[in-house]
């Protein structure tokens, strides 16, 4: 075995009383504690305090006094400057992020180092560049003229204020980076609402944030259960909501903002996420693009697969081999290094995965593989294989958020193509073929936010990801996130 030992630094910041970040310091709390749980044991490793209402209060004036102080007086490249310090001390700082992450998440070790880290590194950088590529246009208007004056007309971009980046439990670290660096970039400032299961990597953030010269109140972090969110959308003093979670919370959120005071939201909710195997894809080849779609951190990815397609001639020998697949995983300890398949991330959705599994059995559907909770401590399930003969099966439609693939045998390509779209939702979808002109042809008949084509679940700072249908609304970055962090001002001047 390969398990890594907890730094010293981290065992440190675990046994540290923790509570919220607000106005570049660290703050106990003086609300209810909630303890945070390590998944893979069910022990507990730290606790946070709940936000008061006063605690929100105080994040958001904070916030408002640096958006219209500190924070304001700054130039794009300053502000460029500051995520790309920011970025260097993620880098100086891997390892403890890292196992911080693992710790609280149960993600393997290998994919908070990679994806958690790594990846949030080449996002802060791309939003440093972006701060720098703000743009407005001049315009010619036609509006007569009396008396020999003339007319000239340009529109800038303006910072909308203070951002609620509400962040969920599968990844706190890059999704937060998504939300608080693009808010940071157009000139907002950000307060972030920490999943109450995964706190302590944004509390540890918001602290490099000041060391690599944020100004006080530019990056706040409040923690707690939903009430402190729910106080944070509806606060006179917050301007925008940028919301990551599932579509029933999702829909409260934009309902909550709309109600408050038209507040502006970003809403990047769950999906039942379709991939498709055209029969030219053989067993192998779609046994690794299932691994892929389904099953990277447990299936708790927002875009992952899981509502799959295979083509009737091809489905008896995938699902076989992938069966053999999934039997040679190593479930385990997620700070081991040799592990490949980690715990669910908490209690709740244990609890939900494994319900998932009596109703698979009770409605009639062929569990292939799994369909059962591991014994022991910690919240680990088996990576599991579900075909139905229905289309309108419960498990083809339901949004899973975990290790349960459901598969689905198709004799034509337009029925796929129908299948692919026969969902509320629409986050993405990912088609494979060795016929890239068939592919190029289906991906706009596809109905979702992203199409992958001979991938899945991959995502590159300068393309723009969001969803379509119940999805969402809004893209976290791309160069459409300034549209969503900026107000366009109108300009005409007469002369």
């Amino acid at each position: 075995m390969a398990v890594v030992s907890l730094l010293p630094q981290v065992e440190a910041f675990l046994a540290r009383q923790h509570g919220h970040f607000i106005d570049g310091k660290a703050v106990a709390g003086s609300g209810a504690r909630i303890a945070v749980v390590n998944p893979a044991t069910g022990a507990p490793i730290a606790s946070i305090a709940d936000a008061t209402s006063e605690e929100v209060d105080a994040a958001v004036a904070s916030s408002r006094r640096a958006f219209h102080g500190a924070w304001a007086k700054t130039t794009p490249a300053e502000r460029g400057n500051f995520l790309l310090r920011l970025a260097d001390l993620f880098t100086q700082n891997r390892e403890e992020l890292a196992q911080i992450e693992t710790s609280q998440s149960g993600k393997i070790i290998q994919i908070s180092r990679a994806f958690e880290v790594d990846q949030a590194v080449n996002f802060l950088r791309y939003y440093a560049g972006a701060a720098t590529r703000i743009n407005g246009e001049t315009i010619t208007p036609s509006l007569p003229s009396f008396n020999g004056e003339r007319y000239s007309a340009f529109t800038r971009r303006e910072p909308v204020g203070v951002v609620v980046g509400i962040v969920p439990w599968n990844f706190s670290i890059m999704i937060a980076v998504w939300k608080f660096a693009s808010a940071l970039a157009t000139g907002c400032t950000s307060i972030i609402k920490a999943s109450e299961f995964t706190p302590l990597t944004m509390l540890r953030i918001a602290e490099l944030a000041t060391e690599a010269g944020l100004p006080d109140g530019v990056l706040n972090v409040v923690c707690g259960g939903g009430d402190a969110g729910r106080q944070l959308i509806a606060h006179s003093g917050t301007n925008k909501v940028s919301f990551t979670g599932s579509v029933p919370t999702g829909i409260a959120v934009g309902r909550s903002a709309m109600e408050a005071k038209l507040t502006r939201a970003t809403l990047e909710l769950g999906g039942k996420n379709s991939v498709g195997f055209l029969p030219d894809v053989d067993a192998d080849t779609a046994v690794a693009g299932i691994l892929e779609a389904g099953f990277v951190h447990q299936g708790q990815v927002c875009a992952a697969g899981e509502r799959f397609f295979i083509h009737r001639s091809r489905i008896d020998e995938t699902l076989e081999k992938l069966s053999q697949a999934l039997a040679t995983l190593k479930i385990g300890d997620p700070m081991d290094e040799e592990t490949q398949f980690g715990p669910l991330s908490n209690q709740a959705h244990f609890d939900k995965i494994n319900q998932f599994f009596r109703q698979a059995r009770s409605e009639g559907d062929e569990v292939v593989y799994g369909g059962e909770s591991l014994e022991g401590p910690g919240y680990f399930v088996k990576p599991t294989v579900i075909r139905v003969t229905d289309a309108g099966a419960s498990l083809l439609n339901e949004e899973t958020f975990g290790p349960v693939a459901t598969f689905y045998a198709y004799d034509d390509e337009e029925e796929l193509l129908r299948l692919f779209n026969a969902t509320p939702y629409g986050l993405s979808a990912s088609l494979w073929t060795s016929d890239l002109s068939k592919a190029l042809n289906y991906v706009p008949r596809i109905e979702a936010g992203t199409v992958w084509v001979n991938m899945h679940t991959f995502l590159d700072p300068a393309v723009p990801f969001g969803g379509a249908k119940a999805s969402g609304i809004g893209r976290e970055f791309g160069s459409a996130f300034i549209n969503d962090y900026t107000e366009l001002k109108s300009v005409i001047i007469r002369h």
